[in-house]
């Protein structure tokens, strides 16, 4: 598990697409997304950035980790390059104490 920290990057995905107040948000989609605040180590609120570059926020938001079911409403999740750091740390770690 990747515990989150303020200022962490992730990919927000909403489950509905809308236009309204000036974002544009497309559903299923990944959107950059930053860690404003860390709730818990499965809930943040993000600072969302949409297509068009414009920055939106959304809170207690649940961030979902590695192997585990992808909910049907809003969401968040690492991106693949930071898995993919987290998990070489990691096995870095183990040969560390071997």
């Amino acid at each position: 598990m990747i515990k989150p920290t303020v200022g962490r990057v992730v990919w927000f995905i909403p489950k509905e697409s809308s236009h309204s107040f000036g974002f544009s948000v497309n559903a299923g989609k990944e959107h950059a997304a930053v860690v404003a605040y860390v709730h818990s180590d499965t809930c943040v609120n993000l600072s969302v950035i949409d297509a068009n570059g414009n920055h939106f926020c959304r809170t207690s938001v649940q961030l979902v980790q590695e192997g585990e079911k992808v909910p049907e409403w809003d969401h968040c999740r690492w991106m693949p390059y930071q898995i993919g750091q987290a998990k070489a740390q990691q096995a870095e770690q183990v040969k560390v104490a071997a």
